[in-house]
């Protein structure tokens, strides 16, 4: 059916709404979202109302697909040009229930996926829901039809508050093989938040909180799609006779040819160009505003009224009146502008408002979020976005924003918030708070779900793990204890959460001062671990350095120092620079390094890790702090009294600010501090 007979809502509705060219001018003139229909029905529907089938979505920008650019006369997005692994996609939609394509921003993740899904499945009926709370419907009608493809164009947007679940999807699928299909892509950068890494940085802290979206996306046969082109594809596209398919072929050395087609690289050039004075500043402002909603975990399109607000603070850090803005009605029109006739900066229009063209989101050297941005927002997004915003800034160590939202979110009544706001609470200094929240938590899971559902015991997990973190060490040992046997026989002993429990266990025996047994509970762990994760998985890697470290307290300091520069190397090659497990054993090098009467080399290390620590997880955050203390005690035993009484004068002020009453580092601040200042 051609792109005149569809009505569209949602995202793709203010997509289109952001075009001036002529065949943005068509789009908007006949698609337009359904009078009344709100958010939580919102799907992609013909003039008639009806869910349409895939032969009659005969645009693929009705899939989400970015215009391609181009002359105006140019109305048709340029024909398709075969993918290396279309076949290995072909192969996938038709022998599993779900699949997941992921791609860099503007790789063509979209058009391949809408041009497989239109040649093995015409027939279906095409369920694309145009909001995150239109998805329950969206899986309803799915349900309903007799043959469907549950369209999840860029999933991580259906992930989240009140979003997509494993146990819904399973129940989709579940004894209709070939009838449902569900087929989605996702942006590589968003996919990495869920790799093993990831997972590895946030065992014993968040780990369960984006547990459900990592089920999503384990559920998935994923198919990868790169953004360069190779020279299969470059040969096949060269017997196109579209010009513009031509034109980008000359850009192949440098990008994507999809890429170049949705002028990815023109409008990022665009954006930085208008700072200019007497160019676009205002417009300028205006996307970069838009760009850090979207990267401060907002999953929705950002209103006229925010932009009008937001944009004002950027601008004026660049010189303000000195630019020559324009005025704000000529910086909207020039950001929502296209690119020839792609899509503009911005996506969207009045009603429904504005969203950042994801490719700007991976320009390079993009600053952090400032403050001012993120707490206005914060104070006008609805509860679930600010869990989405909370869940973000937690996984990015932002950890008082990260409670600011999910505060929010918890008084908005969104599932789940309570748990992961106890850890972000508990990880922010406040252990013995997080403790009474989430024995809370844990007693009405107990209740709700069953002492073996394994949310009750991510719950118990966390209960004991923040337990341990307030000092009672041996409590936390003996509870960790219980819930190996609990995990292991409600999920299995090979599960990662029975692993999880294992090393938890080891490491507060070993805290509780039984080092002989902790030695030998991570030594067995390790063995079970490389057989089912590989050599160098980070959790491997984690459970190496904990060996290592209880190792070197049995005595055998030397033998630990080299175990230990070994593990740094392989860690460095598989983790990076600024993993927080990297950043532990150069903590544990320093240790080893004062231990041995080495106080110069402990100091530097110390000090270059001060910074590091401070960069990627915050200033105030507790390992910060605790490798500050680290640092004044190296300080003392060399002597350098005044030195070690004037940093740790400052490390109880920022303690005592941060941290709550009692807790052991501000604690163990204060006793070197009496100690240092006696005569």
């Amino acid at each position: 059916m051609a792109l005149s007979s569809m009505w569209a809502s949602g995202p793709l509705a203010a997509g289109i709404g952001a075009a001036v060219t002529a065949v943005y001018t068509l789009v908007t003139d006949r698609v337009r979202p359904q009078r009344g229909e709100p958010r939580e029905a919102a799907l992609l529907r013909t003039a008639s109302g009806r869910v349409p089938r895939l032969d009659q979505v005969g645009r693929p920008e009705l899939a989400g697909v970015h215009p391609a650019e181009g002359q105006p006369d140019f109305q048709l997005a340029p024909p398709y040009v075969e993918r290396d692994v279309e076949r290995e996609l072909r192969q996938a939609v038709l022998e599993s229930g779900f699949v997941l394509v992921v791609g860099e921003s503007t790789a063509g993740k979209t058009r391949l996926a809408y041009e497989v899904a239109r040649l093995c499945f015409p027939r279906h009926a095409f369920v694309r829901p145009l909001a995150r709370p239109a998805l329950a419907h969206a899986v309803r009608i799915a349900r309903r039809r007799r043959r469907a493809v549950l369209w999840l164009d860029d999933l991580e947007n259906y992930l989240g508050a009140d979003g997509v679940t494993a146990s819904a999807l399973a129940g989709l699928l579940q004894g209709r093989p070939g009838r449902v299909v569900i087929l989605a892509t996702m942006q590589s950068q968003e996919f990495r938040r869920y790799d093993a890494r990831e997972e590895s940085r946030l065992t014993g802290s968040d780990r369960d909180a984006w547990r459900v979206q990592r089920e999503v996306l384990h559920m998935a046969a994923q198919v990868r799609l790169e953004r360069r082109w190779s020279a299969d594809e470059q040969g096949r596209a060269r017997a196109s006779r579209d010009p513009r398919v031509r034109l980008a072929l000359d850009s192949c050395d440098r990008f994507g040819l999809a890429e170049v087609l949705a002028a990815g690289p023109e409008l990022l050039a665009a954006w930085e160009n208008a700072w200019a004075p007497g160019a676009n500043p205002r417009g300028a402002a205006i996307v970069a505003a838009a760009v850090d909603c979207r990267r401060s975990g907002l999953r929705r399109p950002a209103t006229w009224q925010w932009l009008q607000e937001f944009h004002r603070s950027y601008l004026a850090e660049r010189g303000g009146p000195d630019l020559q803005p324009e005025p704000f009605v000529e910086a909207m029109q020039w950001a929502c502008k296209p690119a020839y006739a792609t899509s503009g900066l911005l996506i969207g229009n009045y009603s429904r408002g504005y969203t950042a063209f994801d490719y700007l989101l991976s320009a390079p050297r993009l600053p952090p979020v400032p403050e001012h941005l993120w707490e206005a927002l914060l104070s006008r997004v609805e509860a679930a976005d600010a869990y989405d915003m909370g869940l973000l800034a937690h996984q990015a160590s932002q950890l008082w924003r990260a409670t600011a939202a999910l505060e929010r979110a918890r008084a908005g009544g969104v599932a789940g918030a309570d748990f992961l706001l106890a850890i972000a609470v508990g990880d922010r200094g406040r252990p013995r708070e997080a403790v009474r929240s989430l024995a809370g938590i844990v007693r009405r899971r107990r209740a709700e779900l069953g002492s073996r559902h394994p949310d009750t015991l991510a719950s118990l997990h966390q209960w004991a793990f923040f337990t341990g973190e307030a000092g009672e060490v041996q409590a936390a040992a003996d509870a960790f204890g219980e819930l190996v046997a609990e995990t292991t026989a409600a999920l299995g002993p090979e599960h990662t959460d029975t692993l999880a429990a294992r090393h938890q266990r080891a490491y507060f025996t070993g805290e509780a001062g039984d080092t002989q047994s902790a030695v030998q509970q991570l030594r067995a762990l390790l063995e079970d671990r490389s057989r089912l994760e590989g050599p160098e998985h980070p959790q491997v890697l984690a459970g190496r350095r904990s060996l290592i470290w209880f190792s070197s307290l049995n005595g055998d300091l030397a033998n630990a120092e080299q175990e230990l520069r070994q593990l740094m190397e392989d860690a460095l090659r598989t983790l990076g620079p600024d993993d927080p497990h990297l950043l532990a054993m150069r903590s544990a090098q320093a240790d080893f390094a004062a231990r041995a009467g080495r106080v110069r080399e402990a100091t530097s290390i110390f000090t270059q890790l001060i910074a590091e620590r401070s960069r990627v997880l915050g200033q105030d955050h507790p390992h910060a702090l605790l490798t500050r203390l680290q640092r004044a005690q190296v300080l003392m035993s060399a002597g350098d009294r005044r030195q070690a009484q004037q940093e740790l004068t400052q490390i109880v002020d920022d303690a005592q600010r941060v941290l709550e009453p009692g807790h052991r580092h501000l604690a163990l601040a204060q006793r070197m501090l009496n100690q240092v200042q006696r005569p």
